[in-house]
């Protein structure tokens, strides 16, 4: 039990000192103060209630209450609170000089002098101050450094947070350093992001309380679905991954709309709280070097590679690919110029939905990245690893969406009636051009048709919550104008080369969506990049041989 001022006045009633006190001391409290000289009519009781019930529970503990009457003719009370640890001795708790007690008053008193962490407040406690929060959760969640858990404050009822501890002082983060970090991603506040709520420092350290905190990511939903999202019926569970689709889009629709981008959006940046609220991290190098735990910067980042856009994946670094949140206009984005970095968060984001639908199925995670790497087995030269990435996998990615359309057709529930729309919406979301993707905005739109239309759901989760962000610059990388006069007049595309390592340009097929608006299945057509000559060979053909006929049979069959 946290003892705050709430607490104290709820406990320390008369009853309660007396109690404390014994029988025949009790009978002083109706006593006028031994200092009044009749001048007041103030009895030691009505001093402890005003003045002195934290000094009285300190006092309780040590096992001195009756010393209470002492310090109040010495007119002492919680105003004189906290005293220094030599000026302890002034209160001749012992008849003789004893250390241990005196230095058991000076860390207890801690206790009853609180100050909670608030929303939006920094503050700086002394060593020997007390910070009242509750750790909840000694395990890490997917994706997040040792440094990081999970605390509640009495405070906040029914609210847990995500601390992270930073290292303050030479060789680590400065105190200017922190606070400078703290005001960019305080900027930035939002349910459907990981945001700023309080920060802290103590005893060498630097403290960061963001919410929500992270139950899950999709990295882990991929491999293993957890008990809070295992609880629900079926029902609820799939109209909570349609949910999440239309909120994921919102958010990034809401980034795009003040001119930045995500920059990282992969499945270990795709969190979710208890609630199954879904959430993004990742989009600042704190988010990513801090709150991830990314240290090696030496290490090949091979979720960036598979869910990165086409266009963006040959300019990543060897090394993580963190720099990627940074302003576009900085030089270490190692992109090129006219590189729009909203088309690649579009591009990734279909890559993110592709996942959720496979869920729905059953069939995410590792049979769909087998199924991805099953023609095209290296990532680079020399590489053990299979290469799983959407980017190079065209025809692969595309069998894989006619299967989950085809299955979608033997399921009863009219949620499934959604998935093929948005699995068109996904074709033109993973055009291998920049220019063909659809804006975040659109996807954000069409979703929401599909959902109350097709699937028949109630309003999304976030259909009404516009205007309710809050964006700052903060570290968010911001598009730069020209960037954004290129996408907006529909230039040219962006020619893209593979990965130094990959097969031949031009020895593999690309995919592109067609500039169609039909949400139907039996209409979209794709078309297979070949660049060469610095032109780009365009052959239309149907997405998926053969798929037409297939879906159309399962409807046949169905019907019947």
């Amino acid at each position: 039990m946290w003892w705050d001022d709430e607490t104290i006045e709820r406990i320390v009633t008369k009853q309660f000192v007396a109690n404390k006190l014994g029988s025949k001391a009790a009978g002083r409290l109706d006593q006028p103060l031994g200092f009044g000289e009749n001048l007041t009519d103030c009895t030691y009781w009505d001093w402890i209630e005003a003045k002195s019930k934290k000094t009285f529970l300190i006092l309780s503990e040590l096992g001195l209450p009756n010393h209470i009457f002492e310090l109040v003719d010495d007119s002492l009370d919680d105003q004189d609170l906290p005293f220094a640890i030599d000026q302890v001795a002034r209160l001749r708790l012992s008849p003789s000089k004893n250390d241990k007690l005196e230095r058991k008053f000076y860390h207890r008193q801690f206790h009853y002098l609180l100050r909670y962490v608030d929303h939006g407040v920094h503050i700086d406690y002394a060593d020997d101050e007390v910070v009242p929060l509750d750790a909840v959760d000694k395990k890490h969640a997917a994706g997040q450094g040792h440094h990081v858990d999970k605390v509640t404050s009495s405070n906040r009822p029914g609210m847990v947070f995500c601390r992270c501890q930073i290292s303050l002082g030479p060789g680590h983060v400065s105190m200017e350093e922190l606070m400078s970090e703290i005001n960019g991603i305080k900027a930035v506040q939002n349910e459907h992001l990981l945001s700023y709520w309080a920060s802290y420092t103590h005893r060498g350290y630097g403290y960061i309380l963001f919410t929500p905190a992270s139950e899950y990511s999709l990295k882990s939903l991929l491999t293993t679905m957890p008990s809070c999202l295992k609880r629900l019926d079926k029902k609820a569970r799939r109209r909570a991954v349609m949910n999440w689709i239309y909120c994921l889009a919102d958010t990034v629709c809401f980034f795009h709309n003040q001119g930045l981008s995500h920059g990282n959006i992969r499945p270990s940046t795709v969190n979710f709280s208890k609630d199954n609220l879904a959430f993004f991290t990742g989009f600042t190098p704190f988010h990513i070097h801090v709150l991830g735990g990314v240290e090696d910067n030496k290490v090949f980042d091979r979720e960036a590679y598979d869910y990165g856009a086409p266009e963006k994946v040959r300019y990543l670094p060897s090394s993580s690919s963190s720099d990627s949140i940074h302003r576009a206009t900085d030089g270490r984005d190692h992109q090129p110029a006219g590189f729009d970095p909203q088309a690649a968060d579009v591009y990734s984001l279909g890559c993110i939905i592709l996942e959720l639908l496979s869920f729905l199925f059953k069939r995410q995670g590792r049979p769909f990245a087998a199924h991805r790497a099953a023609k095209h087995r290296a990532v680079g030269r020399g590489s053990p690893f299979p290469d799983s990435s959407f980017h190079e996998n065209v025809e692969q990615v595309e069998s894989w969406m006619t299967q989950l359309a085809t299955d979608a057709v033997e399921k009863d529930d009219p949620v499934f009636e959604g998935v093929e729309p948005i699995l068109c919406l996904v074709v033109k979301m993973l055009a291998f051009y920049p220019s063909e993707r659809p804006k975040a905005c659109e996807v954000k739109e069409e979703i929401g048709q599909i959902l109350m239309g097709s699937c028949g759901m109630p309003e999304p989760h976030c259909l009404c919550r516009s205007g309710h962000w809050s964006f700052g610059n903060g570290s968010l990388r911001h598009s730069s104008s020209s960037m954004q006069s290129t996408a907006s007049a529909g230039t040219g595309p962006v020619s893209t080369q593979r990965r130094s390592g990959s097969q031949e340009e031009g020895s593999s097929k690309r995919a592109s969506a067609g500039s169609g608006s039909s949400v139907s299945l039996r209409s979209i057509k794709t078309f297979l990049r070949e660049p060469g000559d610095g032109e780009a060979a365009l052959r239309p053909r149907n997405w998926s041989q053969g798929s037409q006929a297939s879906v159309q049979e399962k409807r046949s069959r169905a019907s019947r």
